[in-house]
């Protein structure tokens, strides 16, 4: 139980030192990530409003299967919905925050999901 507190802990200093760099505006809004056991979010925030313009997750799509092949598929369709979605309210460019976790597996199939949904980051 001291690990996952641990974990949790050293996983919000890095997301907080990626924070520090990263910020989003109305031009280049912030595309923000965050990873669940059994889900992934994505949102798409103007941090100078403090405004979430765009969100999705795997929690709207219909196959909810628990292996990490179906954990991917989900995760890359819900990089293209959120890209979709911002397509549709005029946002072509943001700014990527993997929320502290490392850019490999799930994260990375968001992310290249949301590039293949049409966004520049």
């Amino acid at each position: 139980m001291a690990k996952d507190k641990n974990a949790r802990k050293l996983r919000l200093v890095r997301h907080t030192r990626v924070r520090k760099k990263v910020q989003g505006n109305l031009e280049r809004p912030r595309l923000c990530v965050f990873r669940s056991l059994r889900h992934i979010y994505a949102q798409v925030i103007d941090d100078t409003t403090g405004h979430t313009l765009v969100s999705a997750s795997s929690l709207e799509s219909a196959g909810r299967g628990s292996s990490v092949a179906a954990k991917l598929a989900s995760s890359e369709s819900v990089g293209k919905l959120v890209a979709e979605r911002a397509k549709e309210q005029g946002i072509s460019q943001v700014v990527f925050d993997r929320g502290g976790y490392k850019y490999h597996g799930r994260v990375k199939a968001l992310a290249e999901g949301s590039r293949e949904g049409g966004l520049v980051f």
